[in-house]
């Protein structure tokens, strides 16, 4: 195997030993791992793809990083809660569906209904005797390898909207 010499700034020698710690002592692996990935996203942006950072899971849940491109988004609100369903294409040609449920809040009261019903309906109902419940918003991430796949997993005018997506060009190069 060939030695490559790198030549390290004195400002740099904390930084290049920290990473020396983290990859277990190995130099040459902490650097090899951060040009594999500055390669794969670096050749993703030319592509046409970005960094995606979505959460998953309920309450605060985890975060899941992958290389896409945003193909539509869609929102749907009720009196409680709100759905937004996000729908990329990854870089290795599947489709990811992110659907992120805000947390959802109920009132409870024996007169609950009148708050559904607009504002007019709320006039002299004012009471500081309410009850009210609350759940977690959660966070979802499917993928799956066509499109197809998805016609059960979102809204039907959402569907409408993607069912077309892989047909398109991520970059269309112009000579202009």
């Amino acid at each position: 195997m060939p030695n490559k010499t790198i030549y390290v700034s004195d400002s740099d020698q904390e930084l290049f030993a920290k990473a020396q710690e983290l990859a277990g002592g190995s130099l040459s692996a902490a650097i090899t791992t951060a040009l594999r990935q500055y390669v794969e996203l670096e050749e993703g942006r030319q592509e046409g793809f970005e960094e995606i950072v979505v959460k998953v899971g309920v309450g605060v849940g985890r975060k899941v990083r992958f290389s896409g491109v945003l193909l539509a988004e869609w929102a749907n609100t009720t009196m409680s809660r709100m759905e937004t369903y996000r729908i990329y294409r990854s870089r290795t040609g599947k489709f990811v569906l992110h659907v992120d449920r805000s947390p959802e809040w109920k009132d409870q009261s024996d007169n609950a209904e009148k708050w559904s019903q607009g504002w007019r309906a709320w006039v002299g109902n004012l009471s500081a005797n309410q009850s009210w419940s609350y759940t977690q918003g959660e966070a979802t991430l499917d993928v799956v390898d066509h499109v197809e796949d998805l016609k059960d997993k979102v809204p039907p005018k959402l569907y409408e909207l993607i069912k077309n997506a892989d047909q398109e060009p991520l970059v269309e190069d112009l000579d202009i």
